[in-house]
């Protein structure tokens, strides 16, 4: 199912982690135009009947695609994911170009920042 895919397939994907217990879904995803790189997806969790009512950004490489379903697969324990930094909706959402903001939620979720790992073109 996946591969090279328009970001409109992935927004609106179940996501669920190694347990198959449903995290939510990808509300949108954010793109660092400057470096090239599909930096967060921003998950929709919470909320009443699937409607999540906050929003967490993750590092893109943290979630793998399922090959029998049309699922996104994170390895987060839903326990974790209920502490994890997270914003409102309908709030004043995080400055995504802000590095000191995005090295606090890389770490939070244990992946070095595309940004400190990528090799000078």
């Amino acid at each position: 199912m996946y591969g090279v895919v328009s970001a409109s397939k992935i927004i609106g994907e179940a996501v669920v982690n190694r347990q198959n217990e449903n995290l939510g879904k990808i509300h949108e995803l954010v793109v660092d135009a400057k470096e090239g790189h599909l930096a967060y997806a921003v998950l929709s969790f919470g909320g009443f009947m699937g409607m999540g009512n906050k929003l967490f950004a993750m590092p893109w490489k943290a979630f793998e695609f399922s090959n029998t379903e049309n699922k996104l697969i994170l390895n987060v324990a839903k326990e974790r994911l209920e502490v994890a930094p997270g914003f409102d909706k309908d709030s004043k959402w995080p400055d995504f170009a802000d590095r000191t903001w995005g090295d606090s939620i890389y770490k939070f979720y244990g992946f070095e920042p595309y940004w400190k790992s990528q090799s000078i073109r």
